[in-house]
C-alpha cells in the first residue's frame, strides 16, 4: 500500500509518499480502505517533534481521521462487515503512527469506528471524529446542571464550531467568536451572539468557557466565579481566588457517541465543511496550507 511518512522533524518537505507492507487486521480489528483521511494541526505538531510526552521517533505515519470501506474483519469483531461504510477516530496519542490515517490501507480496531450514514460522503465523515468527539467530551466535562451561558472561542474552527452547535443543542445560550470575514457561517451554527475574534472581549462574566483556539487567560478570565473553563491545549493557571475549574480536554474513542455525531452530520443537525481535497502525494502541500492558516474547514487527503 501507498502511505504517508515523516521521515525526520521538520517542515512539510519531510513527508515522503512510500509503499508500506499491506497491514492485517488482528483480534479485535477491521481493515478499512481508507477514502478519506482529514488533516489536522495535531500532524503538523507530530512531524515537528512538538507533541506531549515528546517526539515520535521516525519514520511513521501520522494521521487520526479517516473514512472508507471494510475490506477485512479480524476474529472477535461484531457488528461490522465487509462492505460497510465506516468513519473513525485513531487515537493517535496511543498508536504514535501505528496506525495512522494517512494510508490506503489502516488496520483499525474496531471500536474506533462507527458506521457512515447513507447519503453521508466519506471526505465530508473524516472532518467529524476528532473534532465532534473533542467538543462532545468538553461539553461533558462542563457538567453544567442547566441551560447556561456558554462563551464559545474558535467557533470558525472544527472544535470549536462542533462545540457552539452541540451547546446549542444542549439549550445553553452561546456566544462564539469568529475569524474575520467567518462571521456568517458561525451565526448560521445557531448561536445566539457572533463576536468578533479580538485580543478582549467586552463581556459579563459566563458560567462556562470553552476555549477551543485556545486563547489561555483571554478566555478564562471570562468564566465567572464557580464556573468552568475547557480548553483544547494547556493554558496557564488562572488566580485560584478567581474559584474558576480550568480543565483540560483530551480526546478519547467513543463509538456511541460518534455514530450519533455522524448521524448529526449526515440529516443536517451539525455542520462542518471541507476546505479543500489532496491525493495522498499532496500531503506536504495541505501541511503547508494549514501552517499558512486561514482555512475554513478541513484539508482531506483522497488516497
Amino acid at each position: 500500500m501507498r502511505a504517508v511518512v515523516v521521515t525526520a522533524p521538520g517542515g512539510p518537505e519531510v513527508l515522503r509518499l512510500v509503499e508500506l507492507p499491506d497491514p492485517a487486521p488482528g483480534p479485535g480489528q477491521v481493515l478499512v480502505r481508507v477514502r478519506a483521511a482529514a488533516v489536522h494541526p495535531a500532524d503538523l505538531a507530530a512531524r515537528t517533534g512538538h507533541l506531549p510526552g515528546g517526539p515520535v521517533p521516525p519514520p511513521f505515519v501520522p494521521g487520526w481521521d479517516i473514512a472508507g470501506d471494510v475490506l477485512a474483519v479480524g476474529d472477535r469483531v461484531s457488528g461490522l462487515a465487509v462492505g460497510d461504510r465506516v468513519a473513525g477516530m485513531i487515537p493517535w496519542f496511543l498508536t504514535r503512527g501505528t496506525p495512522g490515517g494517512y494510508a490506503e490501507l489502516v488496520a483499525a480496531d474496531a471500536e474506533w469506528l462507527a458506521p457512515i450514514p447513507a447519503g453521508l460522503d466519506p471526505v465530508v465523515a473524516a472532518t467529524v471524529p476528532l473534532n465532534a468527539l473533542t467538543a462532545h467530551r468538553a461539553l461533558q466535562i462542563m457538567a453544567l446542571p442547566g441551560p447556561a451561558t456558554v462563551l464559545v472561542t474558535g467557533a470558525s474552527g472544527g472544535v470549536g464550531g462542533f462545540g457552539a452547535q452541540l451547546a446549542v443543542q444542549a439549550g445553553h445560550t452561546v456566544l462564539a467568536s469568529a475569524t474575520h470575514g467567518d462571521e456568517d457561517w458561525v451565526a448560521g451554527l445557531g448561536v445566539h451572539t457572533v463576536l468578533p475574534r479580538s485580543a478582549a472581549f467586552d463581556l459579563d462574566p459566563v458560567p462556562a468557557v470553552l476555549d477551543a483556539v485556545p486563547l489561555g487567560d483571554l478566555a478564562g478570565l471570562q468564566a465567572a466565579a464557580g464556573g468552568v473553563s475547557v480548553s483544547t491545549r494547556p493554558v496557564p493557571a488562572l488566580d485560584p481566588a478567581r474559584k474558576v475549574r480550568q480543565e483540560l480536554v483530551l480526546v478519547r474513542t467513543d463509538r456511541l457517541a460518534l455514530g450519533d455525531l455522524l448521524e448529526a452530520v449526515a440529516d443536517g443537525r451539525l455542520r462542518t465543511r471541507v476546505a479543500a481535497t489532496l491525493p495522498l502525494a499532496g500531503a506536504a502541500e495541505a501541511h503547508r496550507r494549514v501552517e499558512a492558516g486561514g482555512l475554513l474547514g478541513k484539508i482531506v487527503l483522497v488516497p
